[in-house]
């Protein structure tokens, strides 16, 4: 049985619930409302509404990955111990702790079931197939089909749900799209004098033959069939879910944006359905928010943005040195931060002025830059809840920040990767060392679940509930 991430049970969420609610309306005109600029997350009463199974569970994992030499070899030891306990015995090793902490479940009850209790807390799922691909990994024009049925699913479930309000979806064009088709066009794009001509992507989609300047026909022929995957995708979403189209590495970068600028172009008409995502950790970040913004009013689309600080840091870095180019990376910390800063200051900008045709999902587990979105909306006078502006969060990390946001009336994603343990595994490996950084510096989560643990021990022993 999966071990829910948040409440054991519905009927009792739904009396604390309903407590919470009677309680708010109760002292709504004698406490104030908590100001941006005072915006914390200190307070463990964040996690009273887990289980001690769960904060045993978190406590334990944040823990473990605390250790560098675990996270960076984590890939090798889930493999040994894969062959040491056979398929089952891993699965039963993995499902009640690291895959019940981050994965929803494996099939629409779960999923449904762990999603109906995190929209009582008033936290939005936004789903993600956890299907990928990098250099040397691609498969056949069947596999990336059968990705594209698992897409539409997603969609079907994120819209399907009675716990779905304005759902989102995450989607990677990597899973429909080859990584050597990505790259090769990335290198065409930088080879091209002029801008490509987004029209006839557009046309493409709905199946017109494709011309690419130099690409050949085989490379051209997968072209077309990945954009009319993406096509498919779009339509089945359009007026029903966002879909989030995630970057990746900068090697195929161009190509990705292409694509889903394209796709903006045909489906973000008067409301934005497609996303695309900037990692503020490169260093070309902003100038592409601004050609993106450009680019959203001379050819007429809307804009959403997912702001990221990036995942791929120590390969990206790697990659640049051994070809011999310019680090891509910010050198800092602090210039990352002022990237991400700078460019969530030009997106609320746009959204305040046009709040229908631009929208920001301010997606990260650093408190300072949330602080800083919620004091600008503020400033700005735009909606906590209006929809233009949106906070994320993964599935499983930085709740304390989730549920004090959901709690203020902002409204909040969690990235909600589902699958069974075999499918999600690979996924579960990248994410962790991608976010090595965030994983080794949960100290503050780890002493809230600690702290939480505590209040209950000593209300078990006076006798309390």
């Amino acid at each position: 049985m999966l071990c829910s991430h948040l409440l054991p049970s519905l009927p009792h969420l739904r009396s604390l619930r309903l407590l919470g609610s009677a309680a708010s309306r109760t002292v709504a005109v004698k406490q104030p409302q908590i100001l941006p600029e005072t915006l914390t997350f200190e307070d463990p009463s964040a996690f009273r509404a887990k289980s001690a199974c769960e904060l045993l569970r978190a406590l334990g994992i944040f823990r473990l990955c605390s250790f560098p030499m675990l996270i960076n070899n984590c890939g090798k030891l889930m493999s040994v111990a894969r062959t040491l306990l056979g398929r089952r015995g891993f699965s039963l090793l993995l499902r009640p702790t690291v895959y019940a902490q981050f994965v929803a479940g494996e099939n629409e009850s779960e999923i449904s079931h762990s999603m109906e209790k995190m929209s009582w807390l008033g936290l939005r799922p936004m789903l993600a197939v956890p299907i990928e691909e990098d250099l040397g990994e691609s498969t056949g024009e069947k596999r990336y089909d059968d990705n594209m049925e698992a897409m539409l699913e997603c969609v079907r479930l994120s819209h399907s749900n009675a716990w779905s309000k304005d759902p989102m979806m995450q989607l990677k064009i990597t899973a429909l799209l080859s990584p050597e088709l990505c790259v090769k066009l990335s290198t065409l794009l930088a080879q091209q004098p002029q801008p490509y001509n987004l029209d006839l992507l557009v046309r493409a989609m709905d199946g017109e033959p494709i011309t690419f300047p130099g690409l050949e026909e085989k490379a051209a022929s997968h072209f077309l069939c990945g954009l009319q995957r993406l096509n498919k995708i779009a339509e089945a979403s359009v007026n029903k879910v966002r879909v989030l189209v995630d970057a990746e590495y900068t090697y195929m970068n161009p190509a990705l944006s292409l694509v889903t600028m394209a796709m903006m172009k045909k489906f973000n008409k008067d409301c934005p359905w497609i996303w695309t995502t900037y990692q503020c950790y490169l260093k070309e970040s902003r100038s592409l928010l601004l050609e993106a913004l450009r680019l959203s009013k001379s050819e007429g689309f809307c804009l959403g943005v997912k702001l990221v600080r990036g995942a791929y840091m120590d390969k990206e870095r790697k990659l640049a040195e051994k070809e011999g180019r310019v680090d891509p990376i910010h050198q800092c910390w602090e210039d990352t931060n002022d990237s991400y800063n700078g460019s969530l200051d030009v997106m609320l900008q746009v959204i305040s002025q046009e709040p229908e045709r631009y929208r920001i999902i301010v997606a990260t587990h650093n408190e300072d830059s949330v602080r800083r979105a919620a004091k600008r909306m503020e400033e700005l006078g735009i909606d906590k809840d209006g929809g233009s502006v949106c906070f994320g969060q993964l599935l499983g990390m930085c709740d304390h920040v989730s549920l004090t946001l959901a709690k203020e009336g902002y409204s909040v994603y969690k990235s909600v990767p589902y699958g069974s343990v075999d499918d999600t595994l690979p996924y579960l490996v990248r994410r962790a060392q991608e976010n090595r950084t965030v994983l080794q510096g949960i100290r503050k989560e780890r002493d809230l679940l600690r702290l939480e643990l505590n209040r209950r021990l000593r209300l078990s022993l006076r006798g309390g509930s």
